[in-house]
């Protein structure tokens, strides 16, 4: 097949909806939401302004519109829960300091202009909503070991001493070297004890004593009790993730989405339990939200959220959205823990999805995969994945895979052209921009 073909082309043509501008321009997709209780916003990159704000915009829409109650990012747990507060007038932290656990490499995937924007509103939104009602953003990640771990002692001081001293005891066998890195290899080589038996023993007696921790009863108490329940929850599975890191046996990334749906479906619970419709937007790369059935993922037998959720939600419970760019600037670094760089985004390969959208003429449009479309794009090309690395020298092997689109997702939107997203903290890395190749003199 040609990704050029006519036929694929007008298919995409005729169901493609032109985005103008206007506030309008997501009515299309608003459409597809029906009763659904998990819409999921996805990106190319970790490091795209418009993918960024666009999912705010969407995500405004769900929450005045279709009545959804918690955004959940992928984002580590005890990190956004400080947003959490926030936005939900819990706390007394600025709109600044609420961001300010946000410290562990890449930084600026949450500290950036466009997340900022989004969080004051929803501060904004809370404000004039009852206390009952307001809508939380949480975190689904799992590296946030030691902080996890420091979480659960936090909640415990305050509510019995005595558990809180048990927890330091527990815990202690993390506390060698206070990097989670560190701690995965000497626990898989044996040269420390692993701490997951107490992780496991430590939770279990947190929900046992759940009960009476909640004896003075009230929403913040039951948020509270939630919160520290899941970091108990990462440090048992961020525990297991890190020793597998060097076990060689386990596939951590089925053990981090697992986590991840895991808490989506007790954030859920939680919501309902407190008399919410417990509807959920999430926000995560394509890699997490597309069904990984339908992408080489699947065949080296990795699973994902979208692929989990579809199995365990149903698909009619779930909207998978993906977002994708020919070309562009991009927020990412060169290696693992280097500076945020604005960097130029290649050209997409002549056999990617990519590219396909991009012969259509059309620059910006939204797309649901349904009938001749879905059809005309079900076979396998090529697609582009920008975490916060970008390495366009080794391009082929690092960013693209192989997938059948209309499977994966259940709409697309596609930006031609797309700009890098401003972090808070700008270096001059940064402001030093990598200009394309031909640069003066491109066409």
């Amino acid at each position: 097949m040609t990704v050029r073909h006519p036929t694929i082309l007008g298919a995409i043509r005729n169901s493609a909806n032109v985005l103008g501008g206007s506030s309008r321009d997501h009515d299309p997709l608003l459409g597809m939401v029906g009763d659904r209780a998990f819409v999921l916003l996805g990106e190319a990159t970790h490091g795209t302004h418009e993918f960024y704000a666009m999912r705010a915009e969407i995500t405004r829409r769900l929450i005045e519109e279709h009545g959804f109650d918690a955004v959940a990012a992928e984002a580590d747990w005890p990190d956004a829960y400080r947003l959490n507060r926030y936005v939900r007038g819990a706390g007394d932290a600025s709109l600044d300091e609420a961001f300010g656990d946000f410290q562990r490499f890449p930084t600026w995937m949450w500290r950036n202009q466009a997340v900022r924007s989004f969080i004051q509103w929803l501060h904004a939104h809370n404000a004039k909503t009852p206390a009952a009602s307001r809508v939380g953003f949480y975190g689904l990640d799992l590296y946030s070991l030691y902080r996890s771990a420091d979480a659960v002692t936090a909640y415990l001081e305050g509510v019995d001493p005595e558990q809180a001293a048990a927890a330091r005891r527990l815990y202690a066998g993390l506390d060698h070297v206070r990097d989670p890195q560190d701690y995965g290899y000497e626990a898989a080589f044996g040269l420390r004890p692993p701490c997951r038996d107490a992780a496991a023993a430590m939770l279990i007696d947190l929900v046992r004593m759940a009960p009476s921790y909640l004896a003075e009863d009230g929403a913040e108490a039951q948020d509270e009790q939630f919160f520290a329940e899941r970091n108990a929850y990462v440090v048992l599975n961020a525990e297991h993730y890190y020793r597998a890191m060097f076990g060689g046996r386990t596939n951590t990334w089925n053990l981090r989405d697992a986590h991840m749906v895991n808490t989506l479906f007790a954030l859920r619970r939680h919501l309902r339990e407190g008399g919410r419709p417990g509807r959920i937007v999430v926000w995560a790369h394509n890699s997490h939200l597309g069904d990984a059935r339908a992408t080489q993922m699947g065949e080296r037998g990795e699973w994902n959220v979208g692929q989990l959720l579809r199995e365990q939600a149903g698909a009619a419970q779930t909207l998978l959205v993906g977002f994708t760019t020919y070309t562009g600037h991009v927020t990412a670094a060169r290696d693992w823990d280097a500076p945020a760089e604005r960097r130029w985004v290649r050209p997409a390969h002549k056999d990617s999805c990519e590219h396909l959208f991009y012969t259509t003429h059309l620059d910006r449009f939204f797309l649901p995969l349904r009938a001749g479309v879905a059809e005309a794009l079900a076979p396998p090309l090529l697609e582009r994945a920008i975490g916060v690395v970008y390495r366009p020298e080794t391009e082929m092997a690092s960013h693209y895979f192989n997938a059948s689109l209309s499977a994966q997702f259940d709409a697309v939107f596609h930006l031609d052209e797309t700009t890098a997203v401003e972090p808070f903290d700008i270096n001059e890395h940064w402001t030093r921009h990598e200009p394309p190749d031909t640069y003066p003199f491109g066409l």
